[in-house]
């Protein structure tokens, strides 16, 4: 039996053709500006319905007191944090999709309703415990952000009392937050 064996200038052709043919198959077209209306049979996916596994979001934009322009561009929050749900601001942030996703429509959108919350490491616990063994010097507005209040607490004492007992009821109320509304840090 004799076996036959491709020369390399055959084996060239060959690749030549079949890289051809690849070449053919693949088609840069994945929006509506050439023309190309989306498939829902085709493999691509629209790019807003990707998971958040393959996005890359940006933070929400802070336009904290600037109203006027989170309306012009439509996203951002003007104000952070909230103690309930009905408080905390949400807007849409900015994504795009991960470079070696390939998916149909623009690649960078606007998307979701991510709340407008921020976390500079203020723990409640931590606050609760200042406040309830050193909260008579002012420790726990100290560690909240309220110098001034802190001082006048440690020069009164606590108010004689008083006040010392008033912020440990407003902590717990969820009435005494950090001075710049970010919210608590989580546990997990």
């Amino acid at each position: 039996m004799s076996r036959t064996v491709l020369s390399w200038p055959w084996l060239l052709l060959l690749v030549t053709i079949i890289g051809g043919c690849r070449a053919q198959i693949v088609d840069p077209c994945r929006n509506e500006t050439c023309g190309r209306e989306f498939d829902p049979y085709s493999p691509l996916v629209l790019c807003t319905a990707l998971s958040d596994e393959f996005l890359e979001c940006d933070d929400p934009v802070d336009f904290t007191g600037n109203v006027s322009q989170a309306a012009a561009l439509g996203y951002g929050c003007t104000k952070f944090g909230g103690t309930a749900y009905e408080d905390v601001q949400h807007t849409p942030v900015l994504c795009r999709a991960l470079p070696d996703i390939e998916c149909y429509g623009e690649t960078e959108f606007l998307r979701g309703s991510v709340p407008c919350v921020k976390y500079d490491g203020y723990n409640f616990l931590i606050a609760f415990i200042y406040s309830v063994l050193l909260g008579f010097g002012g420790a726990d507005r100290f560690y909240l952000g309220y110098t001034g209040l802190g001082v006048g607490k440690l020069l009164t004492l606590g108010g004689l009392g008083i006040w010392w007992v008033i912020d440990i009821i407003l902590l717990l109320t969820g009435h005494f937050t950090p001075h710049d509304d970010s919210n608590w840090e989580r546990y997990f």
